[in-house]
């Protein structure tokens, strides 16, 4: 299988027609319809539905999509860290995170060694746990931002000196809206919205389920999010209370929502992680080496 022809499959993926990816690519239908006919009889599956106008990916076909960008980003992943290796360092650092102000750590450090490396490019993914290691552990990614409570054991990792407070958004014409705090009693008997990751029990220990004890399975959720921005749409329209983490929605003056912290006080600690022996490109080694005596002196 060749490099070439995944990036004329991504094309004409994205492009819809054979047509339109030839012309894109500078090469003749007969050309790329032949590499794309070459294609499927090597993986022995029809990656297309072709009609008179457009192409349709078969289920097969949105399964190689989906490998051959994972393919074509390591790939280019790889040039730039071979193109980085001079004298003058730089190159990329790719981070992945989920939703935090603790980010703003890591953008003070991104700032301060622009000004000794500016030719280093930072590129931030954003998700979910689940997202940020499956791109981590593909090699996809060099450093992810995980919050607590996670799973630590096949990373190297540091504690980012910050706290992640957790409470509930709210409108403000809601019925707790004129509390200070929201105990486990005040969220028995109203529809939430749960980020995944604080519903998940997989861990050896979930802060989270712990605060509500033994009513935790008695918790109305009525809807899951894993981005705090489509939770707050979700809370804007009355669909529920969202459990998040604060300094995510806006909670303004001139927002209808609030944002009002459990009680008891439930924090949660940010680690920065990235796989054991993992070699990193110069720019990625020198950000390293900047969290680790920025992080580890403010312990």
């Amino acid at each position: 299988m060749e490099f070439r022809v995944l990036r004329y499959f991504l094309t004409v993926a994205r492009e819809g027609s054979i047509t339109g990816a030839a012309n894109f690519l500078h090469v003749t239908q007969p050309t790329l319809s032949r590499q794309l006919k070459d294609l499927e009889q090597e993986l022995g599956k029809k990656l297309f539905i072709r009609s008179s106008h457009s192409i349709i990916l078969t289920d097969e076909g949105m399964l190689l999509r989906k490998r051959a960008e994972e393919i074509v980003d390591m790939v280019d992943k790889l040039k730039e860290e071979f193109s980085s290796m001079k004298e003058t360092i730089s190159g990329d650092v790719y981070i992945g995170s989920g939703e935090t102000d603790a980010m703003k750590q890591v953008a003070r450090i991104v700032k301060d060694l622009q000004l000794s490396y500016p030719n280093i490019r930072y590129h931030i993914y954003s998700g979910n746990e689940e997202d940020v290691t499956e791109r981590l552990d593909k090699g996809l990614i060099d450093f992810g931002i995980l919050i607590q409570p996670a799973e630590l054991t096949k990373y190297n990792y540091i504690n980012i000196p910050a706290k992640d407070v957790w409470g509930v958004v709210m409108r403000k014409d809601s019925p707790l809206a004129f509390k200070e705090t929201i105990q486990p009693a005040d969220l028995i008997n109203v529809p939430l919205i749960c980020s995944r990751q604080a519903m998940q029990q997989t861990f050896s220990k979930n802060e989270f389920a712990d605060w509500f004890g033994e009513d935790f399975d008695k918790l109305n959720v009525v809807t899951t999010y894993n981005l705090a921005y489509n939770a707050a749409l979700m809370v804007e329209e009355g669909i529920g209370y969202a459990i998040t983490l604060d300094k995510l929605v806006n909670t303004s003056s001139d927002s209808n929502l609030c944002f009002i912290p459990l009680e008891p006080r439930l924090e949660s600690g940010l680690n920065m992680v990235w796989k054991k022996h993992q070699v990193f490109s110069t720019a990625a080694e020198r950000f390293l080496k900047e969290i680790q005596a920025r992080f580890s002196n403010s312990l």
